[in-house]
């Protein structure tokens, strides 16, 4: 028998959008659930992100996993073929149905944290028994709001926000060049671990690469990283307005658009 009492779940990503809404919403709505679906491959200040945040709600943000398996396994039952723009395996078995085995069957109020000022949607699960709200939106809250609600909570914006424009995992195929810059600068280890998922088909010679037309290894290269620098400043500048943070990826409709459940 599905559960008849309706639950209110909020997910958050370790994203500064979702966790302005947890914040929003903790005194709004009775026995509010926090859920994190965890690909094991998060950046540090992420989960660093994650737990203070539970210590400014005072409530525990629930792991989900399908099946309790991390990308890992996903790679390998995908026979070593990476996600992608094209094939986004990764939102489907580490975010999605994580999510939605959570939830069952019971009557479910989705809370997602798209803003006022973005014009864009969240994911919107097909199962009949949940249903997506946006309070920022139905709020009026905008960009500045969710600043300020960050910042009065003392918890502030994710600490990769100096470098990197989102959350998800570190090698996610939709960063920016200089993302991966970014990544190689302060976290040379998770690079290297990134660098090591990319192959060569020996059969077709065909390179399975995060980032398009070029490997990591490649990406690496003094020259190469001076050139994406360089690149980076003539084309999209510093965000003066935003105090100095990488211009965020959704003001830039050059590039392909992120999972959005991964990402807010």
């Amino acid at each position: 028998m599905p559960n008849m009492r309706t639950r209110h779940i909020l997910s958050v990503s370790g994203g500064k959008d979702s966790a302005a809404l947890a914040i929003y919403m903790r005194n709004k709505v009775p026995d509010l659930e926090y859920v994190f679906c965890d690909t094991e491959k998060e950046l540090p200040e992420t989960y660093d992100y994650l737990g203070r945040l539970e210590a400014v709600l005072g409530k525990r943000i629930m792991v989900l996993k399908h099946d309790g398996r991390g990308f890992d396994h996903w790679l390998s039952v995908y026979r070593g073929y990476l996600p992608s723009a094209r094939m986004r395996w990764c939102t489907k078995h580490l975010k999605l149905r994580p999510f939605e085995f959570y939830v069952g069957d019971s009557a479910v109020v989705n809370y997602v944290g798209i803003r006022a000022d973005e014009d864009r949607e969240g994911y919107v699960s097909t199962k009949p028994n949940i249903k997506p709200v946006f309070p920022f939106k139905e709020d009026g809250i905008c960009y500045s709001d969710v600043r300020r609600i960050l910042q009065e909570s003392g918890i502030g914006e994710p600490s990769y926000r100096s470098w990197r424009s989102r959350s998800g995992c570190y090698f996610c195929f939709f960063q920016q060049k200089i993302e991966w810059v970014g990544l190689l600068e302060r976290h040379p280890k998770l690079y290297e671990l990134a660098t090591k998922y990319e192959k060569v088909d020996e059969t077709s010679g065909k390179r399975f690469t995060w980032s398009d037309r070029e490997s990591l290894e490649e990406l690496a290269r003094p020259e190469r990283i001076a050139a994406i620098k360089a690149e980076h400043e003539k084309r999209v500048g510093t965000d003066k307005a935003n105090g100095g943070r990488l211009v965020d990826i959704f003001e830039d409709d050059t590039y392909p658009q992120p999972c959005l459940i991964c990402t807010l």
